[in-house]
């Protein structure tokens, strides 16, 4: 009678329905954010796996959308490949583009990336608090999580004007597709991230080399402050920077940036995109993205020195322009660092010698396999910004003794801008040639207001003369090239579709 009685109970209570303690009742077994988060280990690894997307985001798709979609860089046709592709479209200025969606890859890929550091940041701000360990190890790996939210947030924001605002980890399909937030309500939360990593993180000297630093999180908020126009505010903090964070500027320029196994985090470096060269899969492949081709094993092998060079046949990606070619100042040390020039045998251009980006082509080891970090901001960049607030503000002269610390670097004369509208030309121009293939280009022109202006001109250009934009005998760009002139990308097609609020 007992045994019955039992389980006529136990088969009831089940008919009933359980109640909400029994519907939440974790298994120890399973690995979850509920389990995981129980020691500062546990938010050590978690950080480690939050700045991950870098890495893709940088080798993949960063570059297409913030350098070659600028009159930087272009994309190098061969016409035996046929269709176009998604890239191109971006180097065309021609991304199809409806209601505010596009189904281009390279769009749907940024997006996917930034929320994918955003996710995991959520996960560890939504759980640090209540976890007891060392103070200061948990307000490192607090501000890292901060500043990289607000590294994403700003990233969104600037390629596409209004994103989801996602602050909190998503538990269900409820609250997994928010409304868009205003290109201010963004910022405002960039800020706030921001400001707040700022005071939580260390400084260069104290930090383990590769993290966040304070000195990032306050050129993050400059950054950011200068977009806004808002140079009052930009000021102290770069200054903080200048006097107070330890950064130099390199003696040799080509210095300023990683080889593949070292000169890492440099003096200069204020934050980079972490590789390594090898099997573990930290590695990047860049210069084989941008290499012209096709090129032989012959022609690859001086610019990789690999043992094992080997042929590319892709179409050619992020190849510098005539006009950033004739940007550079005669007598500039940069040219001739940042650019090479390559002989392709095998192209069916009748000028067969192509510019590449020789500032990531260090020597390295293993084919398809390189391990140079990328910059992010370095200290230059810092002095630029600087130079730029100060004649915002109407003090030009002060802001000649920034800018002209990188000309000098350069091996060129002081700035001869004095009023505030040649200060401005001289720095914009500055910050073409200084921070050339740094995916600074496609945000400058947006931020000034001068898409139009200079990609209208720059696209003229290229139609007009198609053959000295590296197109073979008898090819011109398609007819929509140079048609959508837009400030901001459409949002990802394949988000719309999960989502009313697009």
């Amino acid at each position: 009678m007992n045994k019955k009685y039992i389980a006529t109970c136990l088969l009831a209570l089940a008919m009933s329905g359980c109640n909400d303690e029994f519907l939440t009742v974790i298994p120890e077994t399973a690995l979850s954010s509920a389990t995981f988060f129980v020691k500062e280990a546990d938010f050590q690894q978690a950080v480690n796996g939050a700045y991950e997307p870098l890495r893709q985001m940088f080798n993949e798709r960063a570059w297409v959308l913030e350098e070659m979609h600028s009159d930087n860089t272009y994309y190098a046709r061969n016409t035996l490949y046929g269709a176009v592709d998604p890239t191109e479209n971006v180097a065309d200025f021609a991304v199809p583009t409806a209601s505010g969606i596009t189904a281009n890859d390279n769009v749907l890929v940024q997006y996917r990336l930034n929320y994918r550091i955003i996710a995991r940041t959520n996960q560890i701000l939504a759980s640090i608090d209540d976890v007891d360990f060392a103070a200061a190890s948990k307000n490192n790996l607090k501000g890292q999580a901060l500043f990289l939210r607000a590294f994403a947030y700003f990233d969104l924001v600037r390629l596409f004007g209004k994103v989801p605002l996602h602050l909190q980890p998503v538990t269900g399909r409820e609250d997994a597709a928010l409304p868009l937030a205003s290109t201010e309500e963004l910022y405002a939360q960039v800020e706030k991230d921001a400001k707040e990593a700022s005071t939580l993180l260390l400084n260069k000297a104290k930090q383990e080399a590769g993290r966040a630093t304070s000195g990032a999180a306050k050129t993050l908020l400059a950054n950011l402050y200068i977009t806004q126009k808002k140079w009052a505010l930009a000021e102290p903090l770069l200054k903080d920077v200048i006097t107070n964070d330890g950064y130099i500027l390199m003696p040799d320029y080509a210095n300023a940036f990683s080889t593949t196994t070292g000169n890492k985090n440099n003096a200069e470096s204020v934050f980079e995109i972490q590789y390594m060269e090898g099997s573990a899969g930290y590695n990047g492949n860049q210069i084989y993205r941008f290499i012209p081709s096709p090129i032989s094993a012959a022609e690859i092998a001086p610019i990789t020195g690999t043992s094992n060079p080997q042929p590319t046949s892709q179409e050619s990606n992020n190849i510098p322009t005539p006009d950033l070619i004739a940007a550079y100042e005669t007598g500039d040390k940069r040219k001739d660092i940042s650019i090479g020039m390559v002989t392709l045998s095998g192209s069916l251009a009748e000028n067969k010698v192509y510019p590449y980006i020789k500032k990531y082509a260090k020597t390295h080891s293993l084919h398809n396999n390189t391990g140079m970090n990328w910059p992010v901001y370095r200290y230059a960049e810092v002095l630029l910004l600087m130079a730029e607030s100060l004649n915002e503000q109407g003090k030009p002269a002060e802001a000649a003794t920034y800018i002209d610390q990188v000309r000098a670097r350069a091996g060129l004369a002081a700035t001869t801008a004095t009023t505030q509208a040649t200060m401005r030309e001289a720095i914009f121009k500055e910050r073409r040639v200084e921070l050339a293939f740094e995916n600074k280009r496609w945000f400058d022109l947006t931020r000034t207001g001068r898409v139009k202006e200079i990609i209208g001109a720059y696209g003229a250009k290229v139609k007009a003369n198609p053959a000295l934009y590296y197109f073979p005998k008898g090819a011109a760009p398609p007819p929509n090239a140079f048609t959508v002139l837009d400030d901001y990308y459409g949002l990802p097609a394949v988000e719309s579709a999960l989502t009313p609020h697009f």
